[in-house]
């Protein structure tokens, strides 16, 4: 993810460090995971519940729509929305092949909310902290 982020006041910190707590989460299954495609993507249902709610606190403490952390929060929606909508009710057992579309689904949304938390803990100050 290009750009920075340097947060305009307390209110658009606080959203930030919510979301790169939120992103620090296991949105993913582990690497022992063996269940169905659709509990595989349980994880990026809850975290886009939970940038709905921090969108919607900032908005509420009287946060900008133009701030950069609108931004990044809604970037998280396409991110997450199309590996959802694939997967999320699909409950038969996975093959090789599709084992590694799903893992590659869920990778391609993992290096965008990488690059997110990157821009938040940089911006932030936070950049030397490790969950």
């Amino acid at each position: 993810m290009d750009g920075q982020w340097t947060p305009r006041d307390h209110e658009e910190l606080i959203a930030g460090w919510r979301l790169w707590l939120a992103l620090s989460s296991s949105a993913w299954p582990s690497a022992d995971w063996d269940g169905s495609p659709g509990e595989a993507v349980h994880g990026l249902r809850e975290l886009m519940a939970t940038c709905d709610e921090i969108l919607s606190d900032y908005l509420a403490a009287g946060g900008s729509e133009s701030a950069k952390v609108v931004g990044l929060l809604r970037s998280m929606y396409p991110a997450a929305s199309w590996t959802c909508e694939l997967w999320q009710g699909d409950t038969a057992p996975l093959d090789s092949e599709r084992t590694a579309l799903l893992h590659s689904d869920l990778a391609g949304f993992a290096d965008h909310a990488k690059g997110v938390q990157t821009l938040l803990a940089e911006g932030g100050g936070w950049a030397s902290l490790t969950l």
